[in-house]
């Protein structure tokens, strides 16, 4: 299988404490993998590994097929990234700062620089100041300053912070266009779970410098739960239909109003049937699916109790 990146024992250690602990990742060419977990977890110290800006105390980096050594940044023209807090010149325009990252890169193209803005919305910023610009527009900036160069490997470290809904719509649609239309492989961390959820193939999940999972989406949608949920106010009673006349046992009382039934055999126009002819008035009944969002946080507390 074709990899981008493959770390092996990744780890990272500040003032004795290890912020990032024997992290073994694989990335494959031409996915998208979102990357979860808490603030601290080490997925930016992991970031800054993968494009030596900060060098490992230990393991191996394996990127586009070589050894990653402490003298070599040849292999960052094929990357663009967005680490934490990009820095732009304050005092020069965005078109001057662009042209500067260009220079650097080696790419000189003022339809690129025009096209990479032009793809995250903001057509019209060439002569304005970074310092002029909202904090979701430095946001857009900073991604469209990644992608001009149109790199092979794309690094993105909490992109949609301090975006608006449409404009986080508007940067997933952007991030599927760049994966499908050329061909890029993006590394995505995020705490909005469900907008990885929509977009990742793969997902690595991190707490305390530990990956402790990785898994392609498939695989954990093929692994969560499916359930049927019921909203009733008469959730006691509800409780005891289901046991005493449904025979059903394995189910979870949420709150004082909702029932998850893992029973699914059991089809849910009967559930519905048996209990109104009990009298149980029904606000609602679906069948459902554990969400990412449920799954991630379910792995996080599995992990804390295991530890």
């Amino acid at each position: 299988m074709n990899y981008v990146v493959q770390t092996r024992n990744l780890t990272k250690t500040f003032q004795g404490h290890d912020v990032v602990s024997h992290v073994t990742m694989n990335i494959r060419k031409g996915e998208i993998y979102g990357f979860l977990g808490p603030n601290g977890a080490g997925k930016s110290t992991i970031m800054k590994m993968l494009t030596n800006m900060i060098k490992p105390s230990y393991g191996e980096i394996t990127i586009f097929g070589k050894l990653l050594k402490h003298d070599c940044f040849d292999y960052l023209k094929r990357i663009g990234s967005m680490i934490e807090y990009p820095i732009f010149y304050e005092k020069m325009t965005v078109l001057e700062n662009f042209e500067l990252h260009c220079a650097y890169m080696g790419y000189h193209s003022k339809q690129a620089i025009r096209d990479a803005l032009d793809k995250v919305g903001l057509e019209n910023v060439e002569n304005m100041l970074p310092k002029e610009l909202s904090l979701g527009m430095r946001q857009r900036l900073s991604v469209a300053r990644a992608i001009i160069t149109k790199p092979e490997f794309l690094i993105l470290d909490e992109p949609i912070n301090g975006l608006d809904p449409a404009g986080i719509k508007a940067m997933r649609k952007l991030f599927k266009m760049l994966n499908q239309e050329y061909g890029m492989t993006l590394l995505i961390s995020s705490h909005i779970i469900g907008e990885i959820e929509q977009i990742a193939d793969t997902i690595g999940v991190i707490k305390g410098g530990k990956l402790i999972e990785e898994a392609s989406i498939a695989t954990i949608k093929a692994r969560n739960t499916e359930y049927i949920e019921l909203v009733t106010l008469s959730q006691r009673k509800a409780t005891m239909v289901l046991h005493d006349k449904l025979g059903i046992n394995n189910f979870k009382v949420v709150d004082n109003q909702t029932i998850r039934i893992y029973a699914t055999e059991v089809p849910q126009s009967t559930i519905s049937k048996t209990l109104i002819l009990e009298n149980i008035d029904i606000e609602s009944i679906d069948k459902k699916r554990t969400t990412l969002e449920e799954y991630f946080i379910k792995k996080v507390e599995l992990d804390q109790v295991v530890s």
